[in-house]
């Protein structure tokens, strides 16, 4: 395959891509010559052809300052001249020591150890087998198994992700190979007591080992804003069962629904926080599980048997430490806060004015997250509505990538006012035009 590629000549990019790559949650028969992005710069991304593109959605949540930020920059080129990588099994290094020493006290709740791993999926698994594995230490008899989600939830693709998810259209072919899940659903506003009630009439059997939810919206499942009330009785609940929580905060981390992370906003927190995303301030893939003294604790013995035998190659990687710990400073930064005040600002107001809108059932928004669902025959992430959407807007030099009917912006904290208005001068032509 490597020679036939070298013989043919292939007159661009785009041919060349479609020859040898296959694209993520791509119908590759049917989808669209991929656009070729040759560089990009704070908000925008540059086409080969000369075209750019406001990314207004982050490239999938993870960028938080603005592409190629050079500050970022700085700091993965002088810790990729010092050291690139290091096996993490009987070593360490500065960065991830600093970055984990830097998170823990951010963090919601009493976190007190770090876990790294390569990207949220993962980051997940850990999680899930960490608490999984808390039980079996403590009594290797226990009847704690069973994990709870939410139902319509996301956690990422590999197996134990997709599985703590339960079943839905995104992992539907592997139905038959998931291990089992009890799911409730999510405390929507009015909902509460029913979510609740769908708890306690599993938490009766005294089988749940744990419970992971995306904390205040799911993401994937259509950027659906819940009650923060509502979760709080949850986790309590869950707590006096003797139930861990673990929130899955790679989307909703580092400032996406307001505060610096999801669960400084409600009150009960939680035993396990997984992060990704915006970790790295969207430069390079990283993953972190943060989890309580207790949990570790649980893990320590002369027997190795008992020790979280778990790892990935690039575990604890020198450079996405060093560009999450560039990130953090950014983050920090009262530059920064303003920005995302801003952002909030600006989508509450157009929350208010477009929300009682005849083609949308829904126009919400928290923190710098803007949700609008589109009225259709189905809700889906397979609405066809989707692509008339995603093409009006790149025309527009947007990228905006709807979840089936519903459309979202979650762009870069780098975002201006100007910039993020003329956003939202081309979602209201789909409002009031024949889109």
């Amino acid at each position: 395959m490597e020679t036939l590629l070298q013989e043919i000549k292939y007159d661009s990019l785009i041919e060349k891509d479609r020859a040898c790559i296959w694209h993520p949650f791509t119908q590759m028969k049917t989808a669209k010559a991929p656009i070729s992005i040759v560089r990009a710069k704070g908000l925008y991304l540059y086409a080969e052809d000369g075209r750019s593109y406001m990314d207004g959605i982050s490239s999938w949540w993870v960028n938080l300052h603005g592409h190629a930020h050079p500050y970022i920059v700085e700091k993965i080129a002088s810790q990729a001249a010092q050291l690139e990588h290091v096996i993490f099994a009987d070593f360490t290094h500065a960065p991830a020591v600093e970055l984990a020493s830097r998170l823990l006290p951010l963090l919601p709740g009493k976190m007190s150890k770090i876990f790294y791993s390569d990207n949220g999926s993962t980051a997940v698994e850990v999680a899930l087998k960490m608490a999984l594995q808390y039980w079996q230490n403590l009594n290797q008899k226990t009847p704690k198994t069973k994990v709870i989600c939410f139902k319509n939830s996301y956690h990422g693709d590999t197996f134990g992700a997709m599985s703590a998810a339960g079943k839905n259209e995104f992992n539907r072919p592997f139905w038959k190979h998931l291990f089992e899940v009890e799911s409730i659903d999510p405390p929507l506003p009015g909902q509460e007591s029913s979510s609740l009630a769908q708890l306690d009439s599993i938490l009766e059997k005294g089988t749940s080992a744990c419970f992971i939810f995306e904390p205040l919206v799911l993401g994937s499942g259509g950027m659906v804003i819940y009650s923060a009330e509502g979760l709080n009785s949850l986790i309590k609940r869950c707590r006096q069962h003797q139930v861990l929580t673990i929130a899955d905060e790679v989307m909703t981390g580092f400032g996406r629904t307001g505060t610096l992370f999801a669960g400084e906003q409600i009150e009960e927190k939680p035993d396990l926080i997984c992060l990704s995303k915006g970790l790295t301030g969207g430069f390079l893939a990283l993953g972190v599980t943060a989890c309580t003294e207790q949990i570790y604790n649980a893990f320590l013995s002369d027997h190795k048997r008992q020790a979280f035998l778990h790892g990935h190659s690039y575990t604890g990687n020198p450079i996405a430490c060093s560009s999450g710990i560039a990130s953090l400073d950014l983050l920090l930064k009262e530059s920064c806060t303003h920005q995302r005040e801003m952002i909030n600002r600006l989508h509450e107001e157009f929350c208010q004015k477009w929300q009682l809108h005849p083609k949308l059932k829904r126009c919400e928004c928290l923190g710098t997250i803007l949700a609008l669902e589109y009225i259709c025959e189905t809700t889906s992430y397979f609405e066809t509505m989707k692509d008339r959407l995603y093409s009006f807007f790149l025309s527009k030099g947007i990228l905006l990538r709807p979840l089936g009917n519903v459309l979202y912006v979650l762009p870069p904290y780098c975002i201006q006012e100007d910039e993020l208005r003329f956003i939202y001068d081309q979602i209201e032509h789909t409002l009031e035009g024949s889109l």
